[in-house]
């Protein structure tokens, strides 16, 4: 697995000249720049090696080269000015982009093929100018963008790539489908000749300004059941997905952002970087970060017996190591003044992939145990309680379960009903 450190490149205002020398070149002047982002939307990032061409439509077999790309997401706070971080962070060569656009998708139209808002496209710009070259494990900021949104918009992001590196910097999870068109598109609203698929490409971040002041940005960061495996395409129902939902009441409006990814472990890198390693930059690096919660555990518990055999010694370094790696990440949290909530590890005994014994089982209740411990964590959220079978500890609820390791679209919810909502009132101190 290979990592980069990000670099990350915020635009500024210019200034009156600035802005008419580039109104004169054709790109619209940028907003003046707002002294406090927040996320509004934002995902984790992991690297995607070329894929056999018989499994990916033309357009986006990789390295990408002359395609735009239409890509939607949703927001989950207010505000009338935003900035998009594109990304190269897995990437072993420059990524080249010569036009970008943004727009609010019309309601009703994401999850089939999404149409623009009459007269909401507006061009994104990076230090002025369109077109934009990223360096190998960099990152940038998009310079900022005068367009108002409302709370849970859909936004498309359209960037028409010259060329990308051949291991691209991705998000497959993504549950809702983007849409590539060989050629440069991106400052076009009707796409009619676009194939689908599901994923991101090199598309990290939205940020807003301008709303709300003091809203809480809610990290939710973690492995499969996060990034929300089983929900179906366009459907918006995972766990944070409905926890969005019941923020949008008056006073309790929150962002929530969602940078799980599947087959995440805490120790060690798997189908992307470790918690350990991406916890900086994927939960406490988000704009205006105020709580995080965490829920993974189960794939270092249910890989540790994956064809190898246990010992008691070395399952008990395991609980060691996985007590001392979430013990850091409350230190990190602290250092910076976010809130760290941290889920129990859910059941999982039903799997047919991890298949676990009664060994494994235990030590899930000893993970579960130590960190319901008062004083670990600024809060514990136990959808352990909240999803197991009470005639059979080790299951999901039946009505609650997808297959045995995931739940299903009923559990997600009654994740999302299980978060005290009053928690994001707090606000913790440096310590």
């Amino acid at each position: 697995m290979h990592r980069f450190p990000a670099k990350r490149f915020s635009g500024r205002a210019l200034g009156l000249i600035t802005a008419v020398l580039l109104a004169a070149c054709g790109v619209a002047p940028r907003a003046p720049a707002p002294t406090e982002w927040k996320a509004a939307w934002g995902s984790a990032q992991l690297p995607q090696p070329p894929i056999a061409a018989a499994n990916v439509p033309a357009p986006l077999q990789q390295p990408l080269r002359d395609v735009s790309l239409r890509q939607v997401v949703r927001t989950t706070v207010a505000g009338d000015t935003l900035r998009v971080r594109v990304s190269n962070l897995f990437g072993r060569e420059p990524l080249q982009l010569d036009v970008a656009s943004v727009a609010l998708v019309q309601p009703g139209t994401e999850t089939g093929r999404p149409a623009l808002q009459a007269g909401s496209l507006r061009p994104l710009s990076f230090q002025g100018r369109r077109e934009l070259t990223i360096a190998p494990g960099a990152e940038a900021w998009s310079d900022p963008v005068s367009l108002a949104l409302p709370r849970l918009a859909d936004v498309a992001v359209q960037m028409h790539v010259v060329a990308a590196p051949s291991v691209a910097t991705v998000h497959p999870g993504s549950r809702i489908s983007s849409w590539a068109w060989a050629g440069n598109h991106a400052d076009m609203t009707d796409w009619p000749d676009a194939i689908a698929k599901d994923g991101w490409w090199h598309l990290a971040a939205i940020d807003v300004a301008g709303g709300a002041p003091a809203q809480p940005v809610l990290v939710a960061i973690g492995d499969s059941i996060t990034d929300g495996y089983g929900v179906q395409s366009g459907s918006y129902l995972r766990w944070t997905d409905a926890l969005a939902r019941r923020l949008g009441a008056p006073g309790r409006t929150s962002a929530v952002i969602n940078t799980g990814i599947g087959g995440n472990r805490i120790l060690h890198d798997g189908l992307g970087p470790s918690l350990v390693s991406r916890f900086e930059r994927d939960a406490l690096a988000q704009s205006g970060v105020t709580h995080i919660v965490l829920l993974e555990g189960v794939n270092d518990l249910g890989s540790s017996h994956r064809q190898r055999a246990t010992t008691p010694e070395s399952r008990a370094a395991l609980l060691a190591e996985l007590q001392q790696a979430l013990g850091t990440l409350a230190g990190q949290a602290r250092q910076r003044g976010v809130c760290l909530f941290v889920a129990t590890v859910m059941p999982y005994g039903g799997s047919g992939y991890y298949q676990p014994q009664p060994e494994n089982e235990a030590d899930r209740q000893a993970l579960n145990a130590w960190i319901r411990q008062p004083g670990r964590f600024d809060a514990v959220l136990d959808f352990d309680a909240i999803t197991r079978d009470p005639a059979k500890p080790s299951h999901l609820r039946r009505d609650l379960d997808n297959d045995g390791l995931h739940p299903s679209t009923t559990g997600y919810q009654a994740m999302a009903d299980a978060f005290p909502l009053e928690w994001l009132d707090r606000r913790c101190a440096v310590r």
